[in-house]
């Protein structure tokens, strides 16, 4: 298990939405330092979070940021893009690429860096942002892109042990953020789904499921497809 009080902790994405409410969180629980990262650092409004630039699709960046950061022990992936690419027949296979380098080589990139100062560390935690969509595919290629981190995750969560590393895989429906400001449907506040979050990175959980939505979705995996696509009964 992970204590998050003294702990220093980097959180991509963290300027607003989710990675805000994320930042926010862990100084609540006393963690002595943490890392926002974001493209732009300006955006970084938390008066005592250390803004750090990140592109995360960029080799250069995470590594910039890694050598920076080399006192990390909680690394989060939060940060993630949906381009609305909800067709793979006709999408442009642009907008399908660039969520899968954000949302699935983004968190690979930052894990392959980080990994190596958290083990140096004496160990630690990693938190993976994933989605109910990990598990029904009905938005496209940011659907298959959360279900490919789901997979990533899973692997890593093997491989990382030797190194002292435990991982989270935090799956969750809406949340009350800009991205889904145009979606009338219920949503979680993000303050909610970071508490969550970071109970199950303190209790050591593998994954954490933050509502009733991704529970229901996750208990009908193992039954008919017609269960989750309804379309199919038809």
């Amino acid at each position: 298990m992970t204590s998050i009080k003294d702990s220093v902790a980097l959180v991509t994405g963290g300027s607003r939405g989710l990675g805000k409410a994320l930042v926010e969180e862990l100084y609540a629980r006393g963690a002595a330092k943490v890392y926002a990262t974001a493209r732009d650092p300006r955006t970084v409004t938390h008066p005592d979070a250390v803004p750090l630039a990140l592109e995360v699709t960029d080799p250069a960046s995470v590594e910039a940021a890694a050598a920076q950061a080399q006192d990390v022990t909680i690394v989060i992936n939060n940060a993630g893009v949906s381009v609305g690419a909800h067709s793979f027949l006709e999408a442009p296979l642009d907008d399908v690429r660039r969520e899968f380098e954000v949302n699935f080589f983004g968190p690979l990139l930052v894990t392959r860096a980080f990994a190596p100062v958290v083990a140096r560390n004496g160990g630690g935690h990693l938190l993976n942002v994933h989605s109910v969509l990990s598990w029904i595919g009905v938005a496209g290629s940011y659907s298959a892109t959360k279900a490919a981190l789901w997979s990533q995750t899973n692997t890593l969560r093997l491989e990382l042990r030797s190194r002292g590393i435990d991982v989270t895989g935090l799956h969750v429906g809406y949340i009350d953020t800009d991205m889904v400001s145009g979606i009338d449907a219920p949503k979680s506040a993000a303050r909610d789904v970071a508490v969550l979050a970071l109970d199950g990175v303190e209790a050591g959980a593998h994954e954490v499921l933050a509502d009733d939505l991704t529970r229901d979705v996750k208990a009908k995996l193992s039954g008919d497809l017609a269960d989750l696509y309804p379309q199919l009964a038809d």
